[in-house]
């Protein structure tokens, strides 16, 4: 009697553990989310990617980032953290005065692990509003913190479409902003969505890269886009992981 109840017991407690990787996958899966329409990349044969910023916005970022892509002629959406753009409007107005779209990445970046839509609904609509304020459009599109989702944040999401990704940012390694922008230009293919974090003192890789990114994707024949604009080219967004 007693083995059966350590066998059912650690039955009991492999299931759990089961239960708990497939919850945690399900969680941070990078093109599905719990009763949520969600894009990583679009499915397309012309040769056009997304490039967003997420986090901030920041001065030192958006210093760095903005005579780039102007440089370049390339749009991107910038995924703004409500508290931070509330600190910094301005940073706002000069995103949408040089014709970049600003998207939702919450008020305080904290990972959306509720089941329930209420703890979320303030967080996302608090940062509309603060872009509203500053005469941004409201944002269409939403960016979890760390890509988590869980059952509560569809039914907050007040008919945004979640935004991801579809192919993991590099790390920076001592290879540095060449190998960074390498990285991300072998990955990019047609549809892409592609994620850089420029905008914090520590991410100074990800800011000398973002020419090279740009230069490098050009030279393979992409024309670089906001996230919508490229969702708008097709009405079927790919929603399988992606390599």
């Amino acid at each position: 009697m007693k083995r059966r109840r350590l066998i059912i017991a650690g039955a009991t407690v492999a299931l759990l553990l089961v239960a708990a990787w497939g919850l945690r996958a399900a969680m941070q899966a990078r093109c599905w989310a719990f009763g949520a329409p969600v894009t990583c990349r679009v499915a397309t044969q012309d040769k056009i990617v997304a490039l967003s910023f997420d986090d901030g916005p920041t001065r030192a970022g958006l210093d760095a980032v903005l005579p780039v892509l102007a440089a370049h002629g390339a749009r991107a959406t910038f995924f703004v953290i409500g508290a931070e753009a509330e600190a910094y409007p301005e940073g706002l107005r000069r995103i949408a005065a040089a014709g970049h779209e600003i998207g939702n990445h919450s008020l305080h970046h904290r990972r959306m692990i509720s089941p329930f839509s209420a703890t979320y609904r303030d967080e996302i609509a608090r940062t509309d509003r603060v872009v509203e304020s500053a005469g941004a459009p409201r944002p269409k599109l939403f960016r979890p913190p760390y890509g988590v989702k869980f059952t509560g944040l569809a039914g907050a999401l007040d008919g945004k479409t979640i935004a991801m990704w579809d192919f993991e940012e590099p790390v920076a390694r001592p290879g540095g902003a060449r190998a960074y922008a390498d990285a991300v230009i072998a990955a990019a293919r047609p549809g892409s969505i592609i994620l850089i974090h420029p905008m914090y003192a520590s991410r100074s890789v990800e800011r000398e890269a973002l020419p090279l990114v740009l230069a490098g994707l050009k030279a393979r024949g992409f024309r670089i886009v906001g996230v919508s604009e490229l969702v708008a080219r097709d009405t079927l967004p790919a929603r399988t992981e992606a390599r």
